[in-house]
C-alpha cells in the first residue's frame, strides 16, 4: 500500500505536473487540471445492452499542467513515461511510435471535429491511475485533456458533451469501442456518490454511498487476457438472445420474461442472457438500497453479480475469484465483485470502515496463498468528477 495519504498523494501529483512544466517548458502553467480513475460498483456488460451501469469515480487521478501557445503547435510530456510528443493541430494523425499521445491527439481531433477552435498547448500529464487494472487510465486522460482544452480555449462545453467528445476519441481515433460509463463518470462524478447511468437514454443520476463503509479495490496482477475476442463473442451472443426474444436489445426482458421464456433461447445464450438481465435488475436494487442505507443489500447485490459474471457470463478467471473469495471470508466486507471487462484486472469490495485496515492486511495473504501472485490493493472513496485545481 502506498505510504502517503490520499491527500498527500494528490498534492505531490500537483506539484511534479507544475516543476516539470517549468523544467520543460520554461514558464509557469496557466492551469491544473484533475480526472480521476472510476471503477464500477455493480452493472457489468450490461452497456452495450443498453442498460444500467453504476460507476464511481475515485481518488486516483490523472493531473495536467497546461498553458496555451501563440500558435497551432502542442507539446506534451508524459512525466510517468518520461516520453514527448508534439503535433499541429492543423494535421491531426495517430502516431504509432508514440501511442499514449493518441489520447492527447484524439480528443484534440474530436473537439475540432465537433466545430471548436482550440488553442496550441504545451502540457504535462502525470497519474497515479493504474495503468491495464481495468480503472480507466485512458478515458482520465482523455476527459483531462477535452477539460483542459475547455479551460485554456473557452469552450462552450457541458460535462455530457465533453464525456461524448471523450468517448469518440477512443472509439474512432485510437480505435477501441469502448462504451459510454468510463467518460460519464469522469466527466459528471460527484464526491461521496456513484453515478445511475442509463446506458439507452444517457440520463443519469448521483446516488450516495452512505457513510461508514470504504472502497477497496483488488489489482489481482493477473493482466487481462482474452477480452477482445470474448467481448465480441458475448456480444454476438446478447444480440442472438435479443433477436429470438424480438426485443431491441437485452434491456427490454425482465427477469420473469426470460425465465418463462427460457425454452425459446440454446442453452449457452440463455446463460448470456439471464446475466444480462438479471445484472440489470440488480443494478436498479442496489440504487435502492443506497437510496435506504441498506448496506448489507448492496453488498449481497455485489456478490450475486460476481456469481452471475463467473457461472452465466464467464468472464472471470481463477485469479478474481480467488481474490472475491478472499474478501468474502474476512469480517466487516459487505460484498465484492470482479470489476471491469474480466479475465483480470480488479475486483472492488465494500469494507466497513473499522473493518478496513485488517482487510487491507489479510486479503493479500489469502490471496498469496491461492494464487502465488503479491496483489496491490488501493483503498478508495468516492471523487469528484475531472476539475480544475
Amino acid at each position: 500500500m502506498p505510504s502517503e495519504t490520499t491527500p498527500e498523494r494528490f498534492r505531490t501529483l500537483q506539484e511534479r505536473a507544475r516543476s516539470r512544466f517549468v523544467e520543460t517548458f520554461d514558464a509557469q502553467p496557466a492551469c491544473l487540471v484533475a480526472a480521476p480513475g472510476r471503477v464500477n460498483l455493480i452493472g457489468e456488460h450490461t452497456d452495450y445492452n443498453d442498460g444500467y451501469v453504476l460507476p464511481a469515480a475515485i481518488d486516483r487521478h490523472v493531473v495536467i499542467a497546461a498553458a496555451p501557445r501563440a500558435d497551432r503547435q502542442v507539446r506534451v510530456l508524459a512525466v510517468d513515461l518520461g516520453r514527448r510528443s508534439a503535433f499541429s493541430l492543423d494535421d491531426l494523425h495517430a502516431d504509432e511510435a508514440e501511442r499514449w499521445s493518441n489520447y492527447v491527439r484524439g480528443v484534440a481531433w474530436a473537439l475540432q471535429q465537433a466545430g471548436h477552435t482550440l488553442p496550441g498547448l504545451d502540457l504535462t500529464l502525470t497519474s497515479d491511475v493504474p495503468i491495464a487494472s481495468g480503472l480507466s487510465s485512458s478515458a482520465a486522460i482523455e476527459v483531462a485533456v477535452a477539460c483542459t482544452f475547455q479551460e485554456l480555449g473557452g469552450l462552450q462545453l457541458d460535462g455530457v458533451q465533453r464525456a461524448l467528445l471523450s468517448q469518440k476519441a477512443e472509439n474512432d481515433f485510437v480505435g477501441m469501442r469502448c462504451g459510454i460509463m468510463d467518460q460519464y463518470i469522469i466527466s459528471l462524478g460527484q464526491r461521496d456518490h456513484a453515478l445511475l447511468i442509463d446506458c439507452r437514454s444517457l440520463d443519469y443520476q448521483a446516488v450516495r454511498i452512505p457513510d461508514g463503509c470504504s472502497l477497496v479495490i483488488c489489482d489481482t496482477r493477473k493482466r487481462r487476457g482474452l477480452v477482445d475476442s470474448e467481448y465480441n463473442t458475448r456480444r454476438n451472443e446478447c444480440e442472438q438472445g435479443a433477436a429470438i426474444l424480438g426485443v431491441r436489445a437485452l434491456r427490454d426482458v425482465s427477469p420473469d420474461e426470460l425465465a418463462r421464456r427460457a425454452a425459446e433461447l440454446p442453452p449457452v445464450t440463455l446463460q448470456r442472457c439471464r446475466h444480462v438481465v438479471t445484472e440489470n435488475q440488480r443494478v436498479l436494487d442496489a440504487v435502492s438500497a443506497l437510496n435506504s442505507g441498506d448496506l448489507a443489500r448492496f453488498g449481497a447485490l455485489m456478490n450475486a453479480s460476481h456469481i452471475s459474471l463467473r457461472d452465466d457470463y464467464q468472464v472471470s478467471c481463477a485469479e478474481l475469484d480467488a481474490m472475491a473469495e478472499a474478501a468474502w471470508q474476512q469480517k466487516g466486507v459487505l460484498g465484492a465483485r470482479m470489476t471491469g471487462a474480466g479475465f483480470g484486472g480488479c475486483t472492488v469490495a465494500l469494507v466497513r470502515s473499522e473493518a478496513t485496515a485488517a482487510f487491507v492486511a489479510d486479503v493479500p495473504r489469502v490471496y498469496r496463498a491461492a494464487t502465488g501472485l503479491a496483489p496491490e490493493l488501493y483503498v478508495c472513496n468516492a471523487e469528484q468528477g475531472v476539475h480544475t485545481l
